[in-house]
């Protein structure tokens, strides 16, 4: 009887965490509905297909499914082993982009490689690749990161390499300052000194002013050139966007008008107006505002309680891993894609400036879709090592 009770113990500590799985498939469906809906209008605009992308996502949500499930099996501490190597690859990725013929360009960014039909940013990667790095270097160097050099210097050393590559070679300062929050909550979580967060806090935000004043100042002279105007713009639309309601505003005021129409209820499922082409690819960064006009107050409430289920047992997670490498990488994938969702949901909203951000799970992007749910997959992976979830 005790072999039996054993046995069917054993067996019930290694199942993933069913609450955070069921949580996924709940996202993932309604963000494909969202994509439905979203995209119809410009998909039979550009392609004579009101289909054409949802079928593209879906494909990609079936396999990154398979991919997801498939990752949960493989044991997260096997990329210890290489972290060093994942962090080369991380940033040599970011390199391909100035590769000609493999580099693409869209709006005037070269942040895509295109191979074939398919496009992606080789920064989704990065970000992946960051996680496990620092997670690695952080449990290995455990009992000196309290020390400045160790613990404080040289991990702020990694971290500004990847982000000088995105900065440098793709202006992507969006998806720097996400890796460098991800790094900064994993460096906290592993127990360095907030004095030092805050001494280099302090001196970043001087140097960060000081950099952004001097291309404030260059780019008021250069009022022609869109290129180098286009963060400032980006503050300046943010802080008014009715300055310039066909330029730089047009993107968040529609955004705006369709969150008030929603109301509290929503016009319905399908019967948004600004996705017919008022809002420019509205099945990609901006379709929260798409959700809340269809499905209201109500509507966006629900999608913000299945992210916040997720922080929740993320947190959760990474508190019961069996090590600190776990605990890491399950904090650093909880934060990846909190901090995207927060950033998106502000930016539809106006709250923040636009930083281009997708919203994980919702925004059509097939390789951006993948990468996310194998990342879940690492995470199903600790809860199954856990003692408990």
């Amino acid at each position: 009887m005790q072999k039996k009770i054993k046995r069917v113990s054993k067996f019930a500590n290694n199942q993933f965490d069913f609450i955070l799985c069921v949580t996924i498939i709940l996202l993932l469906a309604l963000g494909i509905v969202m994509v439905l809906s979203a995209s119809a209008p410009s998909s039979l605009s550009t392609t004579g297909n009101s289909y054409t992308y949802v079928k593209k996502q879906l494909g990609f949500a079936a396999f990154g499914l398979f991919v997801m499930f498939f990752i949960s099996k493989i044991d997260y501490r096997v990329y210890r082993k290489w972290y060093w190597y994942v962090y080369i690859i991380g940033c040599l990725v970011l390199l391909l982009v100035v590769i000609p013929g493999l580099g693409y360009s869209v709006k005037g960014a070269t942040r895509w490689i295109k191979i074939g039909g398919t496009q992606f940013q080789p920064s989704e990667i990065t970000k992946t690749c960051m996680i496990l790095f620092f997670a690695g270097y952080l449990a290995d160097h455990r009992e000196k990161i309290q020390s400045v050099k160790e613990g404080f210097l040289l991990p702020v050393l990694f971290l500004i390499i990847p982000a000088a590559i995105l900065l440098i070679f793709q202006n992507h300062l969006s998806v720097s300052l996400v890796i460098g929050f991800i790094t900064i909550v994993m460096m906290f979580i592993a127990g360095c000194r907030i004095k030092h967060f805050m001494i280099f806090g302090l001196i970043a935000i001087a140097i960060g002013g000081f950099i952004f004043g001097i291309i404030g100042m260059k780019n008021s002279s250069d009022d022609d050139n869109e290129k180098k105007n286009f963060r400032v713009n980006r503050i300046t639309s943010f802080m008014d966007p009715w300055q310039d309601p066909l330029g730089t505003g047009y993107q968040t005021i529609q955004s705006l008008y369709a969150i008030g129409s929603g109301g509290m209820f929503g016009l319905g499922l399908g019967n948004s107006k600004q996705k017919y082409l008022y809002i420019p690819e509205p099945h990609n960064d901006f379709i929260f505002s798409i959700l809340a006009e269809e499905l209201g107050f109500f509507g966006c409430t629900l999608v913000v309680i299945l992210f916040m289920i997720f922080i929740w047992r993320g947190i959760v997670i990474s508190m019961r891993a069996k090590d600190l490498y776990g605990s890491l990488v399950a904090i650093g994938i909880t934060t990846l894609i909190a901090i995207q969702a927060i950033l998106n949901i502000a930016v539809v909203t106006n709250s923040v400036p636009n930083t281009g951000m997708s919203l994980p799970f919702f925004s059509y992007g097939g390789t951006a879709l993948v990468l996310l749910l194998a990342n879940v997959g690492i995470l199903l992976n600790i809860s199954r090592s856990s003692s408990k979830v």
